[in-house]
């Protein structure tokens, strides 16, 4: 069930052809700390929640200047409804015979390891890969991603929206088999290079983000309205939803103390903000800063007593706030040291 064209120079399979694609002006000399080498990789998913699974991998592994070295794909047994099958086309029959995950797991590693993760929407592809390998108790080796959206705006190309029919089209890439794995990484390989060159020749820095596997995992089941039948036409009940649904916890019984003192012992009833990825599941790490008697909020304003990151210098709308208010910023290992030393509430 598994593809790898890694002696062929082009890494294209022999019936989906390599288009060309507009390149860039090739810089003279190279920016120094540009990564030496990136795993261009797309997942179709059984949907978009956090208990969704992959049904395809594919990964185009590129050197240093982004020139092709090879390719890779898998169809992968989700073991359960492969949901949008009218988008991604992977049935349950054709699935049936498919390696489940923990059996392409070591194959899926050696095509990521000491490589940056290029993907468009590169959030939701890690999230998917780095949530697979914590159920099969694995780790995946990847420690850095560059999301193609982002670089686009680095950039400022003139794109209608950020779309990855759009990005191709603006580099003169064909798109042959929209949504198959194998195929959407091939196009973006192929717009990612000249986008690579370009970043290079103005000594753009590169959107970098820091990728934290999960070291810990809790599966809970998102409920699914009206679902189709396996194979069916019916709308999956996750997919069109965010992937990390939100959940409805209860109120903090806790008035707000106000904000963090660096150095000092978080009290209970502080308003504690998460932004990125962290290595403990999310709900996980919520849960435990919950019982400790902390609020946790989903948005930064003036009363975030404190915000959690493993990204700080990421331009997200988070720290982005929290950097205007001056909201304290730790990451997530400090973080977890203070969760066994809350202070309790003040009375009131």
């Amino acid at each position: 069930m598994l593809e790898d064209q890694t002696a062929r120079p082009d890494g294209m399979s022999p019936h989906i052809p390599a288009q060309p694609a507009a390149e860039a002006p090739r810089p003279h000399t190279w920016p120094e700390g540009y990564p030496d080498g990136y795993a261009v990789v797309d997942v179709e998913t059984t949907g978009l929640a956090r208990d969704d699974r992959i049904v395809s991998a594919a990964v185009y592994r590129l050197d240093a200047h982004g020139e092709v070295e090879d390719h890779w794909y898998t169809p992968v047994n989700p073991q359960r409804d492969p949901g949008p099958t009218w988008i991604h086309g992977l049935t349950s029959e054709a699935l049936a015979d498919a390696p489940l995950f923990p059996e392409i797991a070591d194959d899926f590693a050696a095509r990521l390891r000491g490589r940056v993760l290029v993907a468009h929407n590169a959030i939701f592809d890690w999230s998917m890969i780095a949530r697979e390998y914590a159920r099969a108790q694995l780790e995946a080796p990847v420690r850095q991603r560059l999301c193609t959206i982002a670089l686009s705006k680095e950039l400022a190309l003139p794109l209608p929206n950020h779309k990855l029919e759009s990005l191709a089209a603006h580099y003169g890439v064909v798109q042959q088999q929209a949504h198959h794995a194998l195929d959407d990484a091939r196009v973006l390989a192929e717009a990612f290079r000249p986008s690579l060159h370009l970043a290079a020749s103005q000594e753009v820095r590169l959107p970098l983000l820091a990728c934290q596997p999960l070291s810990e995992w809790s599966d809970a089941v998102v409920p699914r309205g009206g679902g189709g039948a396996p194979g069916g036409g019916g709308m999956s009940g996750s997919y069109g939803r965010s992937w990390r649904p939100s959940r409805k916890r209860p109120a903090c019984p806790y008035p707000n103390p106000g904000r963090y003192e660096p150095e000092g012992r978080l009290v209970q009833g502080m308003r504690v903000a998460i932004s990125g990825d962290t290595s403990v599941d999310r709900d996980l790490l919520e849960d435990r800063a919950i019982e400790a008697g902390l609020h946790i909020a989903t948005s930064v304003s003036r009363l975030t007593s404190l915000l959690v990151t493993n990204d700080p210098d990421s331009p997200t709308s988070k720290v982005v706030k929290a950097r205007s208010f001056g909201t304290p910023v730790i990451d997530e290992a400090a973080f977890s040291q203070l969760l066994q030393d809350v202070a309790p509430a003040p009375e009131r």
